[in-house]
């Protein structure tokens, strides 16, 4: 992986796949909470049962669980190819951290553990992962494979992104969507984590490229990932601030509450239009805020497996 930044940073995520696990466990416990009460390893072995199918391949023992009728899947039947795009331009290291955890995370390291986390999940069942990083260039692109020496080469190269911050990175989200969607020629579940800042591109080329994810019948989830308290509700103390460009390095001084209403609405109406817009493409929106947990990322994960092994 070319990384250009050489500052390494210190940062208690080191060992993606052992804290990964450590969340989706305690996505798992706390299950019985959600919609997918049952959900266990094996769930992902099983589909909902529909009337007119032949009942003997439905699984009592599920039944007892959740009250609903599955059907066992074939071995065939449960891989699925899934193909994750990593947005590393410099905006993506906000805000600040210098030493990451899971209580204290930047929106690359939210969504490096999102991708890890989901990562878990596929290998039990041995699906094929890809990943594609990019910024103002391709940095990494590996096609989806399952074995577990593929796994490892994607959780270091996450771990990469965590620890080596790039400074002044632009993002060429409207290029790099295009070109990954023409290399993706199988029927993959795509999942995009980006904050979606590209100002010098229009929304409708930004909207293109999104659609341009469709290509082959893809299924697309779009997790637009932000500080949503500073990025989208411009919640700051009333206090003069230094506002710094990350990926050009311009700056600017603003007294944040002169344009706090100005600027909350403009953000508003950029998400919405985003989310009209996903919509039509059928693609699904997910508003992934690095200030809350993992679980609507792991959520997001069992609906969309289960739509496409349905």
């Amino acid at each position: 992986m070319d990384i250009n930044s050489e500052t390494k940073r210190p940062s208690t995520i080191s060992n993606l796949p052992l804290l990964a696990s450590q969340i989706v466990e305690g996505f798992i416990s706390g299950i019985h909470k959600s919609p997918f009460h049952g959900y266990s390893a094996e769930f992902a072995e099983h589909k909902l049962y529909n009337v007119g199918e032949s009942t003997k391949h439905i699984d009592w023992k599920l039944f007892a669980k959740t009250d609903k009728l599955y059907t066992k899947k074939f071995e065939e039947e449960t891989n699925l190819r899934c193909h994750f795009i990593l947005d590393q331009s410099a905006s993506m290291y906000y805000p600040e951290v210098k030493s990451p955890s899971l209580s204290n995370l930047d929106k690359i390291s939210f969504s490096a553990l999102s991708i890890a986390s989901i990562m878990q999940l596929l290998s039990k069942q041995r699906d094929a992962v890809g990943l594609s990083i990019y910024d103002e260039e391709l940095r990494f692109q590996a096609t989806e494979k399952g074995s577990s020496s593929h796994y490892s080469m994607i959780y270091d190269q996450l771990e990469k992104c965590i620890q080596h911050p790039q400074i002044n990175t632009k993002t060429n989200t409207y290029q790099f969507l295009h070109e990954i969607a023409e290399k993706l020629k199988r029927r993959s579940l795509i999942f995009l984590f980006t904050d979606l800042f590209q100002p010098e591109v229009s929304k409708a080329d930004l909207f293109e490229a999104l659609r341009h994810l469709k290509y082959n019948k893809h299924q697309v989830v779009l997790f637009h990932t932000l500080d949503y308290k500073t990025e989208v509700e411009f919640d700051f103390d009333d206090t003069p601030k230094r506002f710094f460009d990350l990926e050009n390095g311009s700056k600017i001084d603003l007294q944040t509450q002169q344009i706090k209403k100005e600027y909350a609405q403009k953000m508003s109406e950029f998400i919405q239009e985003l989310k009209l817009t996903c919509s039509k493409y059928k693609i699904r929106y997910v508003q992934a805020d690095i200030r809350e947990d993992f679980e609507k990322i792991l959520s997001t994960y069992l609906i969309e497996t289960q739509k496409l092994k349905s």
